[in-house]
């Protein structure tokens, strides 16, 4: 069988910026049979996130993401329809997910690998499991959760950076849902601020490549900050760890600003913002969402049920078609999406 894959073109250098040229699309043959313990699915959804990036280059810099190989396929988040199975867990017509999912049209995986998805959950929105009710969604909850050290009642004000993104956008909302009286978001397009207050429930949005952040942050969080969900780090970061209370929390998610850049994962902090946070005892420690998984199947119910309930509002940006994978990665790391970046691969849910 004839199937189209994305493979690895080339690797922008580790202070590159990646762009769609560094993929290409090619052909490949699916063998007509599976193997005990084997799973034939067709590819809907696709996904690209910012950890990615690393993977672009030879050394990803951490242990436990391995680096994308030269034209060899490319791997990732990956929603699929079961059209044939021989592991006893699968049935045709199964919808299966994994974080190793091959870009391309059809795959061949080990059962083992796979994980069923109830279609209920989203109501039938297949790439929310890519999204809010999957590894994103988990990230912002359990990031929350497990570093946020929010106390309903307590008057709390939270700073979400990267505020419109796949995070972003979902960790504003569970900050308010989880007791935080105050959120503020900074993201880089007037469009963007817009959506923030009047449909995900953010009291207020600064517009970072407008006017200056310090001056709004202290307009919009009077009583400083003390809960920041960082997705960007960078002068943003530097900005608003600036303003932090006493005793207040970094919720470090991500550092987009700084992955085209040849700096140790967390990039340290300038001396002087460094002192700040000594000084006033602000935690700011790694987060790697996949050293909780016993709360992952609770997570996902806990997303399910707020969305259900229209307490959390979803976003994503759909790009239709293998061929963009490329020009869908280089949009999301340059903020070109909203929400969640999903690549639609067919929409066909039926066998």
């Amino acid at each position: 069988m004839i199937i189209q894959r994305v493979v690895l073109n080339s690797r922008p250098g580790k202070n590159g910026n990646p762009v769609a040229e560094n993929f290409r699309i090619e052909e490949d043959n699916l063998p007509d049979n599976i193997n005990e313990g084997q799973v034939q699915v067709r590819t809907l959804y696709l996904s690209v996130d910012p950890y990615m990036r690393c993977r672009m280059n030879e050394d990803t810099g951490s242990d436990y993401i391995t680096p994308w190989q030269l034209s060899q396929v490319v791997d990732g988040g990956g929603i699929g329809i079961v059209e044939e199975s021989k592991h006893v867990h699968f049935t045709k017509g199964d919808f299966v997910t994994s974080f190793y999912w091959p870009w391309q049209t059809k795959v061949i995986l080990n059962g083992n690998s796979l994980e069923k998805v109830d279609p209920q959950l989203a109501n039938g929105h297949l790439s929310y499991f890519l999204g809010a009710i999957g590894m994103p969604g988990l990230t912002s909850l359990i990031g929350i959760q497990e570093k946020g050290h929010i106390t309903a009642g307590s008057n709390q004000t939270m700073v979400v950076s990267g505020a419109a993104g796949a995070c972003g956008s979902l960790a504003g909302q569970i900050g308010h849902l989880m007791g935080c009286s105050r959120v503020v978001g900074i993201c880089g397009t007037q469009e963007k601020c817009h959506l923030l207050t009047s449909e995900l429930g953010f009291d207020a949005a600064i517009n970072y490549k407008k006017g200056n952040v310090a001056e709004q942050l202290r307009e919009f969080c009077p009583a400083g900050v003390d809960v920041y969900f960082d997705n960007v780090g960078g002068d943003i970061s530097d900005t608003v760890i600036s303003q932090m209370n006493q005793n207040s929390h970094i919720i470090l998610c991500g550092q987009i600003s700084q992955y085209n850049k040849d700096v140790p994962y967390p990039p340290p902090l300038p001396p002087a913002v460094e002192a700040i946070q000594k000084e006033r005892n602000i935690t700011r420690e790694r987060f790697l969402v996949l050293n909780y998984k016993d709360e992952f199947e609770s997570g996902i119910l806990q997303l399910s049920q707020w969305f259900k309930e229209g307490k959390l509002k979803i976003k994503e940006t759909v790009v239709n078609g293998l061929e963009n994978m490329g020009v869908a990665f280089q949009s999301m790391m340059t903020g070109g999406n909203i929400g969640k970046q999903i690549v639609c691969i067919s929409e066909e849910t039926s066998l």
